[in-house]
């Protein structure tokens, strides 16, 4: 389909309104055909590749919804507009009905015409635009485009693999940063679902006080500030997939609701008392162990089984080393800026040593990082960070309390979060994005780490 339709065809079996119609189309920029009747209609439309049709519904040796189911039968992509009489506007809806994309009701001026016709093909252009960014998708998560050169991660494709087709409620385990929601997306984009929402919600990200709304809904009134109907992540996912990243974090009284929508399939608004039935498929994830959780009484054990119907464990980067250099060539490419870029032989050593408490999360930050820094294009160990260097698990402390671990980690996260700023030019908004992260958890995060 064109981004620009300009091809159309007239049918209608008065002249005179041909006449006047044709020129009105020819001056907004259209190329026009015309024809009188049925018979000449279909000779007009298999000689030429037309983007739209304006067509009469009474034609004298038939109608347009025979024309119409006509050139349904050659393309779905056609615009297709049905013009009628005033008396006859439920013989067009049924015309919509069968595959029209509006009706004009005679009489109608020209702005109304060029309305109807520029409405029906932008509503077209986002179909087909929306069907293009699906096929991305689906590219993107694609199995054979997720980097997993090494056994573990070949072993989690193949699980995933047998799960895509099913209904079957999955739990990803892993570290934080080692890819569960890409995990989450490739079960979706590959599933029956695909073609429905993907609604991803990080549970910590929500104020606990809001998250019960986020999740279920609310109705006009249920609290301060409720003013109106608001759907919730359930409703929104309704006919796709709803993934719950850090399910670990709930609070125990939205477990048991939780529970609820997992046995039944049932929500309740926020203030509202009508059920409210859902068809999503539920997938989670956390970085938590959940079978301790259950064992000191912060987990619910009938919801931990219950979502761990299929469970799926990524393995951390440290025990995918294999992984490792293709990830850091991948990274290379997306940071690049198109540049041709390299690893010498000494920092691949160095990365390939480093224990990646961050995971893949924190890969990819020292290899933004070292695009930065590498002005001739040529990834050296001085333009990584000096505890991937040195080899150290952790960054050291600077603080020489012996708390590495505490504040390395805390480290690690202020270093992602001033390239981002850096990055992004100190907009919060980009940086936040960039990072994955809603705008007020980076604000939050930045005044922990004395981020100005």
């Amino acid at each position: 389909m064109k981004r620009e339709p300009k091809q159309l065809l007239l049918v209608d079996d008065d002249p005179s309104l041909l006449r006047v119609v044709e020129h009105q189309l020819r001056q907004a920029g259209y190329e026009v055909a015309t024809a009188e009747n049925l018979a000449q209609a279909r000779e007009r439309f298999v000689e030429k590749n037309y983007d739209a049709v304006v067509c009469d519904l009474a034609l004298p040796d038939g109608s347009g919804i025979d024309f119409l189911k006509f050139v349904r039968q050659q393309s779905l992509d056609v615009i297709f507009i049905i013009i009628t009489a005033y008396g006859t506007i439920d013989n067009a809806l049924e015309a919509c009905r069968q595959g029209a994309d509006d009706y004009l009701a005679k009489p109608f001026g020209r702005e109304q015409l060029l309305f109807t016709l520029e409405k029906a093909l932008r509503t077209r252009q986002l179909e087909f635009e929306n069907i293009q960014l699906r096929s991305e998708l689906l590219k993107d998560y694609d199995f054979s485009t997720i980097i997993a050169r090494s056994q573990p991660m070949q072993d989690v494709l193949k699980m995933v693999a047998r799960v895509v087709e099913t209904e079957a409620t999955v739990l990803i385990l892993g570290e934080s940063g080692t890819g569960k929601e890409l995990i989450a997306r490739a079960i979706h984009y590959n599933s029956s679902r695909k073609n429905g929402p993907l609604v991803v919600v990080n549970c910590p990200s929500i104020p606990d006080n809001l998250l019960e709304s986020e999740l279920f809904g609310h109705v006009k009134g249920a609290f301060t500030g409720a003013t109106r109907d608001r759907r919730g992540k359930f409703e929104q996912a309704n006919g796709g997939t709803i993934f719950l990243d850090e399910i670990g974090d709930l609070k125990p009284e939205l477990q048991a609701k939780l529970l609820r929508v997992l046995q039944e399939r049932v929500i309740e608004r926020v203030g509202g008392d009508r059920p409210i039935e859902v068809d999503v498929r539920i997938l989670a994830a956390t970085n938590r162990d959940l079978e301790k959780l259950v064992h000191d009484g912060v987990f619910r054990e009938d919801l931990y089984y219950r979502l761990s119907v299929f469970p799926i464990r990524i393995p951390p980067l440290r025990e995918r080393k294999e992984d490792i250099p293709h990830l850091a060539q991948f990274f290379l490419q997306k940071f690049g800026g198109g540049k041709r870029m390299r690893i010498t032989p000494e920092a691949m050593d160095a990365l390939m040593a480093y224990d990646w408490p961050g995971n893949v999360r924190e890969l990819e930050n020292v290899m933004e990082r070292a695009t930065i820094l590498a002005d001739d294009g040529v990834i050296r160990p001085e333009v990584l960070p000096a505890h991937v260097i040195h080899g150290h698990k952790n960054p050291p402390s600077a603080s020489g309390d012996g708390d590495d671990a505490v504040h390395s980690l805390a480290e690690i996260e202020k270093e992602a979060i001033m390239n981002a700023l850096n990055k992004c030019h100190g907009n919060q908004t980009a940086a936040a994005k960039m990072l994955g992260i809603p705008r007020h958890v980076l604000i939050y995060r930045m005044k922990k780490l004395g981020i100005s």
